[in-house]
């Protein structure tokens, strides 16, 4: 891990307790993670085998969702809440792939995502990006800060990729879409994945897993049932094939691993 931190990130910074961005850097095979947190996530990997499974089918829903919003959709504005650490393909450099002229903003509360945030601020000349250090139980803060980048005039891809988990309180996590998805126009997208203990998704190892994770690491986390997550898309009009896991969602193999992990992509009508 690199010690070349932003001012202020040091203070907020805690190594001695496992956080679920450096864990899931781990997961996908990164290295921007301290030993305390491969030492909880291969714990939890030892418990719930898929993860690493997970971990890999939410990064390739979000590469075959942003290419399709951007490609087939004609979307030009990304608002990317709970971005977690930058890898390979994140989504600005996808959608400016397709449309350089595409403008991403950038939301998260980690202090170590802050101290990459310079990865993510990297743009075409056509496009722009940026980094709102800001927490997604405050919806309204967020809206207000990506203005300055976004036009919330025309439609924007909202992305909420396993975040809503860590939103403990389901009512609260629906008001967070409610309000979010408020301020962006007709023709604005939801991506959305979510973690679930539902059988049909062999989703049972999650629970001991995940309590496991609760007890040990930070921040805490739950999952939900289809019903629930179903509940954040209300009002919006599911894309094809709904609400699956995401490592079935529009697949580019014919028999996808199923993950524990629902994804969807909806459009405000």
């Amino acid at each position: 891990m690199s010690d070349n931190q932003p001012s202020g990130v040091a203070g907020r910074l805690n190594t001695s307790v496992a956080h679920n961005a450096r864990v899931w850097n781990f997961w996908v095979g990164g290295k921007d993670h301290y030993e305390v947190d491969e030492r909880v996530g291969e714990q939890v990997a030892s418990m719930f085998p898929v993860i690493r499974d997970v971990a890999r089918a939410d990064r390739d829903f979000l590469g075959r969702a942003v290419r399709l919003l951007a490609d087939e959709r004609g979307i030009r504005q990304f608002l990317d809440i709970g971005t977690g650490l930058p890898t390979v393909d994140n989504t600005h450099e996808i959608a400016q792939r397709v449309a350089p002229e595409s403008r991403i903003v950038y939301v998260d509360n980690d202090p170590i995502v802050l101290a990459h945030a310079r990865t993510l601020l990297t743009s075409t000349a056509e496009g722009s990006t940026d980094y709102i250090d800001a927490d997604a139980h405050d919806p309204d803060a967020i809206v207000r800060e990506a203005a300055t980048t976004l036009d919330f005039g025309r439609p924007v891809a909202v992305m909420m990729l396993g975040i809503l988990n860590f939103v403990l309180d389901t009512d609260r996590a629906r008001d967070i879409v409610r309000r979010v998805m408020a301020a962006v126009p007709s023709g604005s997208h939801l991506v959305l994945t979510h973690p679930t203990t539902d059988a049909d998704l062999g989703g049972e190892g999650n629970v001991e897993a995940m309590r496991f994770w609760n007890e040990n690491a930070t921040p805490p986390i739950t999952a939900r049932g289809r019903a629930e997550v179903a509940s954040f898309l209300d009002g919006l009009d599911l894309l094809d094939p709904g609400l699956v896991a995401c490592s079935q969602w529009r697949a580019e193999e014919s028999s996808p691993v199923v993950v524990p992990q629902f994804g969807a992509v909806a459009v405000k009508p």
